[in-house]
């Protein structure tokens, strides 16, 4: 018995430390190359994860492309997109709404797009911004770089009840989010309902964001397609 259980061990510490597995338990996808890809979008500009960088990907492996009032999102490498002409400062709230046509149409799990704000050095390695993400599965996550990534809500992220599911593999899910700076609170909002509220003080500050004026824009994680509708600052 002690035998199985020391190879059952081993087996897994071999696995994860080979990638097989991914963050939540699932087989690890690499990011793809998107055919056409690049920012059609006039005035619009991104960059990809420094891992992916590392890992060999390039900007045009993903695509930002624009129809009417719909940007169209589908990557690839995971990707910050922004307009430098789009800044808040003061109190303010951005919001967008996703739709995934397709759940998980390009990936073996679910995976996260939304909104960042508080951008400064955007496109540098000193860039620091916080992002509010939504999977089509129920859960969030909140995040940020500054330079280095760090976590607001874990790891994985946490389900909350008004984040929308999607009905299954290929089905359509949307959901409307909303970052906000109201006095010295910082909160998400998905489908109107807060998430995660925060103080500013515990984000601005020395290893997270330089302060909450800045740029804002969109988040998406690898592998990930979704259209962006009502994008903007009120």
């Amino acid at each position: 018995m002690r035998l199985r259980r020391a190879s059952a061990f081993a087996i897994g510490v071999a696995l994860l430390a080979s990638g097989v597995l991914g963050a939540q338990g699932q087989p690890k996808d690499t990011s793809r190359t998107v055919a056409g890809g690049g920012i059609s979008v006039p005035g619009w500009t991104g960059k990809i994860d420094a891992n992916e960088e590392k890992a060999g990907q390039v900007l045009n492996n993903a695509k930002l492309a624009q129809q009417g009032n719909v940007l169209q999102v589908t990557t690839g490498p995971a990707v910050t997109y922004w307009n430098p002409a789009n800044t808040a400062k003061g109190d303010y709230t951005v919001k967008a709404t996703f739709t995934e046509p397709k759940f998980m149409n390009l990936n073996t799990h679910p995976h996260p797009y939304g909104i960042f704000i508080a951008g400064n050095d955007m496109g540098t390695a000193q860039a620091s911004y916080l992002y509010c993400a939504a999977y089509g599965n129920g859960n969030f996550i909140v995040r940020g770089f500054g330079p280095n990534a760090f976590q607001m809500n874990g790891g994985r992220g946490a389900a909350a009840p008004s984040v929308n599911k999607a009905a299954g593999l290929g089905s359509p899910v949307t959901q409307e989010i909303a970052l906000s700076v109201k006095g010295d609170k910082v909160e998400c909002a998905i489908n109107s309902a807060v998430v995660a509220s925060y103080d500013k003080a515990a984000l601005v500050t020395p290893g997270k964001l330089k302060s909450t004026d800045g740029v804002y824009g969109i988040r998406f994680a690898h592998n990930t397609e979704a259209t962006v509708t009502g994008f903007g600052k009120n």
